[in-house]
Order: structure tokens, then C-alpha cells, then sequence
């Protein structure tokens, strides 16, 4: 069967117009000046721009002065153009990891607005780092890349690519991004995978180096505990202040043990459910 060229043109501009509607559609363009604050959608390789962050204010978080000072200097000298760390920072649930990560990077941006934006990474997209670097280098804005909850399970060898970025790969990551990450573990690996690689190292150093060496790509180390009683009540009575609760430090502290107690632990965020709670009982809103 032959076809003329007059009937030829129009089948394959039909053929030309079904493939484009079988596309996927392009990539939105990544313009930094949309919001402060993104999430990375791995699956479209797209940032989706957050406007109304989830934090408390930097003043509300006590118990973690010490890290919160370390981490406020650090992310000032990168704002900076200066020297700084990726950080980790690692210890119980609930003691404020990723609050202060958030609270820092909305009170830099508040003393001076638009310094600096934050992206967030979920942990099962880390695979797709060397896209969104790339991504963010090109955008040239200061950037916290943040990853909450990061650990790694079982056969994962995603981590091997994140040490790459980290520090390791050819080009390591662009001067205008830094990675902060949360975890419940000091060194990121789960007990298997590190008695794993212990037997199958040839020396007990090689164990030792590949248990550490992922944490060893944070040059900032910040360890978060459960707080002691006083700090506890420290926290409540100051959410108390800022959203005009008003209690007697009595029935505060009566309260608040009964509920730590019930609870099994003392942490900041044993002390924001226990303060909602209590902001809901007393007709009191939370911004």
C-alpha cells in the first residue's frame, strides 16, 4: 500500500499531536522567589512551594539552648557565604530535632527576609538527591536541604549515594546548599545492616569505619535528650505566656506531671500535646 504525500502529512501530524498528549507535562520551573519553604516531589522532579510553615517560634523551644546556639551560628555562616557544616542532629523522639531546624530558618528569614529557603526531602527520596541539587545549585538561593527522620533499614543502599553527595562524589554538593537531617540514631544505620557489614569486613576497623562513616559526612553533631522536670514545666508555662493562658504555676505543674507521667517521658513534645490539651480546655486558640 503506498501512501501520497497529501495523505502522509496529515496522518503524521496526527501521530505527532497523539504523542504529545501522551507526554508527561513538563516540569514546573523552579523560581526560588515563589516561598521561603519547598517540598521535593521526586516522582515529577518538581519543588512545590510551601507558604504557611509548620513551627513554633524560636523562643518556645527550651531545654536546647546549647544546640540551638550551635546550629543558629552554623546556618549564619552559611547564610553568610561563609565556612559551615551539613549537621546532624540525633537523640530521643519529641525533643525538638526538627522544631529548631525550622524555627531557625523562619528567624533568620524574619531578621532578614528572603536570606535563606528551606526543602524539605522525604527519607525514601534521598535515591533522587544528585536531580534536585542540581535543581537548587541553578537556582542559586541559600538553601537548607532537610531531611526528618533519616535512617536507613535492611538492604537499603540508597545511603552509599547519599555519602557521595554528602561529601564524597566528584562534585559534592553546590556551595549554596547545606544538608541538616534528624534521626533517632547517632550513625544512621540500623543495628542489621552494621552487624552485617561486621561480618562480612575483613578487620574489625573496616566494621568500625563503615558503621561511622555515613555520620562522618555531618561535620555539626548535635545530641537532643528527654528534659528534666523543671525544664518540662519551663516549656508549658512558656507556651502559657505567649498564647495568654493563664493558670496558677499550682494547677500547672499538677496537671502537667499527671500528664508527662501517663505518658512514660518528658520531651517538648510531650509538652505541646499536653499544652494543646489544655489550650482546648481553656477555650484558648493556637495560631
Amino acid at each position: 500500500m503506498t501512501f501520497s504525500a497529501e495523505a502522509i502529512v496529515p496522518l503524521l501530524t496526527r501521530i505527532a499531536e497523539a504523542l504529545e498528549r501522551m507526554a508527561p507535562p513538563p516540569r514546573p520551573a523552579f523560581d526560588t522567589a515563589t516561598a521561603d519553604a519547598f517540598v521535593w516531589h521526586a516522582d515529577g522532579e518538581w519543588l512545590a512551594p510551601v507558604h504557611d510553615v509548620s513551627r513554633l517560634d524560636l523562643t518556645l523551644l527550651k531545654g536546647v539552648e546549647r544546640q540551638c546556639q550551635q546550629l543558629m551560628d552554623n546556618t549564619r555562616r552559611f547564610v553568610d557565604g561563609l565556612p559551615a557544616n551539613n549537621a546532624l542532629l540525633w537523640g530521643a523522639r519529641g525533643t525538638g530535632k526538627s522544631s529548631l531546624v525550622k524555627a531557625i530558618h523562619g528567624s533568620l528569614n524574619a531578621e532578614r527576609p528572603g536570606c535563606l529557603a528551606l526543602v524539605e526531602i522525604h527519607r525514601e527520596d534521598i535515591v533522587s538527591l544528585p536531580a534536585l541539587l542540581q535543581i537548587l545549585k541553578n537556582g542559586g538561593r541559600p538553601t537548607i536541604l532537610f531531611c526528618d527522620d533519616l535512617s536507613f533499614d535492611g538492604q537499603d543502599e540508597s545511603y552509599k549515594s547519599l555519602k557521595a553527595v554528602l561529601e564524597g562524589g566528584l562534585e559534592g554538593r553546590p556551595k549554596n546548599v547545606i544538608f541538616y537531617a534528624t534521626s533517632n540514631r547517632r550513625h544512621l544505620l540500623s543495628r542489621d545492616m552494621i552487624e552485617n557489614e561486621q561480618s562480612t569486613a575483613i578487620h574489625a576497623s573496616e566494621a568500625v569505619e563503615e558503621k561511622v562513616s555515613l555520620s562522618d559526612r555531618f561535620g555539626l553533631w548535635l545530641g537532643f535528650h528527654n528534659v528534666n522536670q523543671d525544664t518540662f514545666f519551663d516549656i508549658v508555662r512558656g507556651y502559657c505566656t505567649h498564647y495568654g493562658l493563664h493558670i496558677s504555676d499550682e494547677d500547672l505543674q499538677r496537671e502537667a506531671t499527671e500528664w508527662y507521667r501517663t505518658r512514660g517521658s518528658r520531651s517538648g513534645r510531650v509538652a505541646w500535646q499536653f499544652f494543646q490539651d489544655l489550650a482546648g480546655r481553656h477555650s484558648v486558640q493556637i495560631d
